[in-house]
């Protein structure tokens, strides 16, 4: 038996599927495909399957993966490829197989890249709102935490972000905290910009790529 580790991509309608029902699509698709994968054991028996982090409600993701576990260890990794993407729904690929390098809890930030638009005023007018929104001295926010709401300053978080605006939208990269110690979604920073200038801005949200130590991308 062989932990293997299958990178997707996940856009189009089905960054509208939740986190659980992701879960349950996978399970489905591996159950259909028949792949030889270990299944738990007890009451619930299922297909054992992990994601490294899970993907916002809403946002696409470029560089997705799951773990499970084969029990065939001579099988194939280009095979699981194949067959899983027959099984799988439009808007969720399977991309590559390969055997894990990094532990999940290891990864420590990930890259998004946001499109940002806005009805009540000209594409002009939201850049120079949004580049005085990262010029301030702090942005604070309501963050939802364990213990509760909590107002935090995310400003140091988007000091680096690299952003232009278009006929259509602003376009803005950036290289967030992830993981299980600091985790800031980029969505903050959206809500921090309309409720500074009381407008409703709509955004489009890929997650990239996610890292390790040093920038390392989790393989």
């Amino acid at each position: 038996m062989k932990n293997v580790r299958v990178w997707f991509k996940k856009d189009a309608q089905c960054r509208y599927i939740s986190h659980l029902d992701l879960n349950r699509v996978m399970i489905r698709a591996i159950t259909k495909s028949r792949l030889p994968v270990w299944y738990t054991e007890g009451f619930n028996v299922h297909p054992y399957i992990t994601f490294a982090l899970p993907l916002s409600l809403g946002f696409s993701g470029e560089r997705e993966s799951m773990d499970m576990r084969i029990l065939d260890d001579d099988f194939k990794l280009d095979v699981i490829k194949e067959v899983l993407n027959e099984c799988l729904p439009d808007g969720i690929r399977v991309f590559d197989v390969t055997e894990p390098v990094c532990k999940p809890g290891s990864i420590e930030s990930a890259k998004f890249k946001m499109r940002l638009s806005s009805d009540n005023i000209s594409v002009e007018e939201l850049y120079a709102d949004f580049q005085e929104l990262l010029n301030s001295d702090e942005i604070l926010v309501d963050k939802k935490t364990k213990k509760g709401i909590k107002k935090i300053d995310i400003k140091e978080y988007f000091k680096d972000a690299k952003h232009y605006d278009t006929e259509k939208d602003i376009v803005v990269r950036v290289v967030l905290p992830a993981g299980s110690t600091t985790n800031i979604n980029p969505t903050l920073l959206v809500k921090a910009l309309e409720e500074k200038y009381a407008i409703e801005v709509y955004y489009d949200i890929k997650r990239v790529d996610v890292f390790v130590e040093k920038g390392k991308s989790f393989e």
